[in-house]
Formats: structure tokens, C-alpha cells, sequence
């Protein structure tokens, strides 16, 4: 039998959530407050462990609810990854099923669990899965050797022309690398017709996450020319966001904060670069991720409906002409779009 406890107001889920082995950033009580901070989800999850005992297993999620995109349950909203917490396939089907009963006790239209292989079905619910690509980067051998795996002629060579051009690498949280970052990664979120997140999300995070978060940018004299949001949990660095200015993408920044990342991971003790998730169909970033050494593995997400998967998902003529719409917003209406969309979107 299954209870439900809500993880910011329990002592235990951050003991719990240190302690497993399969934990990761997206777990964490500092990713669930800046999630309620910035788009007011409230974080509940589902364990076996009754009150007053310690926990030993447990199924995170939020619940988004949109007049636009409708309501459903999601294991966790804007995570590459959030594995159910059990000890066994039988703990996490349970914990599964009693989030999958929420979803049709109150007429929301799906749970949608983020893990690495696909789950099994709920009664009377409809499974789906989707399917992405996941790296990471195995920091343990030395630097030397690190280096040496990357790809000659499109990573290393990209490292030593922005160390070669000077580029300047300056990392921290301050109001000024924040600007810089926006500055880039509107570029970017631009370039691919999607609207930016809020300005918002990332000072949330910032306050929730301390000195785990950096912002690491590279600067052609005073300019930003690429910069990379990276968080820190237990023994694994992740990257999360990312952004550059096309017209200086030839001198390796992107590439020069990477190799700085894991220079300070190496540094820090760290075990693991975890570089995210990308959708199959993104050869060219995948091209990217794996000429970092990374290993590469599929993300499977099960979503468990109450009405029958449709067969035409997916994005169609409508979702290819709002991405153009957006991207040809001027700034302050692309920034905005932002914001009034993420919140439906989770």
C-alpha cells in the first residue's frame, strides 16, 4: 500500500534522495522548490514507507494543469531524467500505479513517468512510450586521457582555437553572467523557434541551488559568445542549458566550457558529465555529444493515458507554424512568449 507525501514538507526526501544510488539532480528538493517558485507545481510523491519511518522508495511528480494543454501528471516537468526511487520492478509498479490512480480519480489525462527503460501498463489506463538519446561522460580516467578521446578534428582542435584566441572563461551565479547567458541563449532559442524560459526560471534556480549552479560563459573581449548552465549533484554534473553567438561559433566556445566543466568536475571530485537528453531526430547534437567520449543510452518515457494514444502524434503543419511565428517575435514579445507558455507546457 502506497502513501503520498509532498517532498518540500518532508524532512525525509532529502536524506532519501542523498542517500540512493539512482538519484539525480531532478529529484532534488532544490529542482522541486525553483519548479514551485517559478510555475507554482506542487511536488507529491508516492512511497510505501509509512509516517514516522524512513524512506526506502519513492515515485516523484507533479501535477500541470493548463486550460490550453490540459491536465496530467508528469515525473518531472522540464527533467531530462527522473527515475522511480524503489528498491525492485515490483516497489516502482506499485508506486506507479498509485500515481496512475490519482490520474483517473481526478480526471486528469495522463502520467507521464522520465526513466530510462519503459514501464508497465496501469488497469484501465492506455500506455505510450518515447524514446530519447542520453549521454554522459565517464570522468574518472585522468585528464590526459579524457582529452585524448575526444574527437580530433572537431572537439580538440576546438578547444586548443579558443585557447589559442584568447577567449576569456569566467564562471559564477552574479547578475552579469545571468545577462550574458540571456544574451546567447535568446540567440539560440531564436535559431530553433523556440520560445525562451523566463528570466525567472533561471534566478529560481540560482537562489535554490547555490553554489551547485554555475554559469560558465565565454567572452571575446567583453562580448558573450557562448555560455552553458551546469548543476552539480552528489558526484555528477549535468548540463542543462546552453546558448552562443552564431557569428563567433567558429572559435570553439561552446567547446572552450565544456573542457572547463570537466576540468572542475575532475577537480571536484566528480564521476560523471551528465550532457542530457536529445531528441533522435537531432543528429547534429547527438554528432556533438558523442565527440565528447560520452556514452551514449535511450531515455524511454511511458505515458499512461486514459484515452487511446493518438496515432497521428507528434508535431504537424500547426506545431511548424508556431515555432515560426515565435521566431520571428521581436525581443520583448519572444521573451514574453516565454513566459506565458512554459507554464502549460511542462
Amino acid at each position: 500500500m502506497a502513501c503520498r507525501i509532498e517532498p518540500l514538507q518532508d524532512a525525509r526526501w532529502d536524506r532519501f534522495v542523498d542517500a540512493h544510488p539512482r538519484s539525480s539532480v531532478f529529484h532534488s528538493t532544490p529542482w522541486l522548490e525553483a519548479l514551485r517558485r517559478t510555475y507554482g507545481y506542487r511536488s507529491v510523491a508516492y512511497t510505501t514507507s509509512p509516517p514516522g519511518n524512513d524512506l526506502r522508495d519513492g515515485v516523484v511528480t507533479c501535477r500541470v494543469a493548463s486550460w490550453i494543454t490540459g491536465q496530467r501528471l508528469v515525473s518531472l516537468p522540464f527533467s531530462d531524467h527522473c527515475e522511480p526511487l524503489a528498491e525492485g520492478a515490483a516497489d516502482a509498479q506499485t508506486l506507479v500505479s498509485e500515481a496512475a490512480g490519482t490520474v483517473r480519480r481526478d480526471n486528469a489525462g495522463y502520467l507521464e513517468v522520465r526513466a530510462a527503460q519503459p514501464l508497465a501498463g496501469a488497469a484501465g489506463l492506455y500506455p505510450s512510450t518515447r524514446s530519447y538519446c542520453f549521454h554522459q561522460v565517464d570522468l574518472r580516467p585522468d585528464l590526459a586521457a579524457l582529452f585524448a578521446a575526444f574527437h580530433k578534428s572537431s572537439t580538440q582542435r576546438k578547444i586548443q582555437r579558443a585557447e589559442r584566441e584568447g577567449l576569456l572563461y569566467r564562471s559564477g551565479r552574479s547578475p552579469e553572467l545571468l545577462d550574458a547567458f540571456q544574451t546567447v541563449f535568446l540567440m539560440t532559442r531564436r535559431r530553433h523557434g523556440v520560445p525562451p524560459q523566463p528570466v525567472a526560471w533561471f534566478r529560481n534556480l540560482i537562489d535554490c541551488f547555490g553554489e551547485a549552479l554555475q554559469i560558465r560563459v565565454a567572452f571575446q573581449d567583453e562580448r558573450p559568445v557562448a555560455a552553458i548552465l551546469t548543476l552539480r549533484h552528489k558526484d555528477t554534473l549535468v548540463y542543462k542549458y546552453g546558448g552562443s553567438d552564431p557569428r563567433f561559433s567558429n572559435l570553439g566556445g561552446t567547446h572552450l566550457l565544456f573542457w572547463r566543466s570537466i576540468e572542475e568536475a575532475k577537480a571536484g571530485g566528480l564521476r560523471l558529465f551528465d550532457l542530457g537528453r536529445t531528441d533522435w531526430d537531432n543528429t547534429g547534437l547527438i554528432t556533438f555529444k558523442d565527440r565528447w567520449g560520452a556514452a551514449q543510452s535511450n531515455l524511454v518515457y511511458t505515458r499512461l493515458s486514459v484515452s487511446p494514444p493518438s496515432i497521428h502524434a507528434g508535431e504537424g503543419w500547426a506545431g511548424r507554424f508556431a515555432r515560426s511565428a515565435i521566431s520571428r517575435l521581436p525581443g520583448g514579445l519572444f521573451s514574453l512568449a516565454g513566459s506565458r507558455l512554459y507554464r502549460h507546457i511542462g
